[in-house]
């Protein structure tokens, strides 16, 4: 389902394969401009609450049904930050504070886009949990009892580093020791 640039976005002439730097690469022979297939910046949020972490069940494709973290695609001029707390509420209805990074995640298992996930953790401001836009259902899962079917390889991997204590999550350094 990903698209595949056939024509210029500049002048409109149709594109060939050139080499740039070891790789092929779209390029228009007219203007030279060269058509680089780059990521999709996406953030979200990894939210504890007393029974868990928050998830939400997908309503539309890819993975119609299955879970994932609320997360979504930025908007051009969006910050990684704001992104991940406007897809928060509108999945969820809940409204968060940024606590910290948790982790930086390739994402190459979406048919539609390759993405960059970029995960936060965050404490509940709040709100009322009710599943809306992209969601079906949302709700708060034990660790050791996470659904079976989680949408994409980059939110299986944040949520077992999650289970396993891992992420970028700040953490207290220890004060060196004096000699």
């Amino acid at each position: 389902m990903r698209v595949r640039f056939r024509y210029c976005v500049r002048c409109g002439a149709r594109l060939v394969s050139r080499d740039d730097h070891g790789r092929p690469r779209p390029t228009c022979p007219s203007c030279g401009h060269v058509h680089y297939r780059n990521p999709a910046p996406a953030a979200g949020i990894l939210l504890r609450g007393e029974a868990g972490i928050l998830l939400v069940r997908r309503r539309y494709a890819p993975a119609v049904g299955a879970w994932c973290i609320p997360a979504g695609f930025m908007e051009y001029g969006e910050s990684p930050e704001r992104c991940a707390v406007r897809e928060l509420r509108e999945e969820t209805g809940l409204a968060a504070r940024i606590t910290g990074l948790f982790g930086v995640y390739a994402g190459f298992d979406d048919p539609r886009v390759r993405a960059v996930l970029i995960l936060y953790t965050a404490e509940r401001t709040g709100g009322r949990l009710r599943p809306s836009d992209d969601a079906i259902d949302a709700r708060f899962w034990a660790l050791g009892r996470l659904p079976r079917r989680i949408a994409f390889a980059a939110h299986r991997r944040a949520l077992e580093e999650l289970r396993n204590g891992g992420g970028a999550a700040p953490r207290r350094r220890q004060a060196p020791k004096s000699a």
